[in-house]
């Protein structure tokens, strides 16, 4: 089960009251820190936008490739070890808009950890130190440390040495 919290909506669908939950102005430079983030092909620079604009904790030596997509809403809710690769168009979400409700979970992303190409990453999802993420894969649940996972929706293929 993944951690998230939920705030149920009255009338309208949640995506629709957008700006009652997130304020535009948060939204509008996410959106510019995130789009200059997914195409800087210099990963210290990106880093620190990340950090210091979007509130990110992330490791040193963490390396986001060319068109990572972070949630827009809620990056701050975002935290990756040192070490780490998140592959091309791999995108971290926080949050969940739904018709009746929205939930926002926190990811943790562990130490040397490797997540494949075009992964998409779920809010409330831990992934242990040193796992290794197959590409095209849906993590919508926990993943232990020093596993290899893939698929969609992501299960376990083995323990790694």
């Amino acid at each position: 089960m993944r951690r998230t919290e939920r705030y149920p909506v009255q009338r309208v669908n949640s995506l629709w009251q957008l700006y009652r939950t997130v304020p535009f102005p948060k939204v509008f430079r996410n959106v510019l820190v995130a789009e200059i983030g997914r195409f800087m092909p210099f990963f210290p620079l990106k880093n620190v936008l990340y950090r210091r604009f979007l509130g990110m904790e992330i490791g040193h030596e963490t390396a986001f490739a060319y068109k990572v997509m972070v949630d827009l809403l809620y990056p701050e809710r975002i935290r990756i070890g040192a070490n780490s690769i998140l592959g091309y168009n791999t995108t971290i979400l926080t949050h969940e808009y739904l018709v009746e409700e929205y939930r926002l979970g926190d990811v943790e992303i562990g130490n040397s950890v490797m997540v494949g190409a075009n992964t998409t990453i779920l809010p409330g999802v831990r992934i242990g130190d040193g796992a290794v993420i197959g590409a095209g894969s849906l993590v919508n649940r926990d993943i232990p440390a020093g596993v290899l996972a893939a698929g969609n929706p992501v299960r376990i293929i083995r323990e790694r040495k």
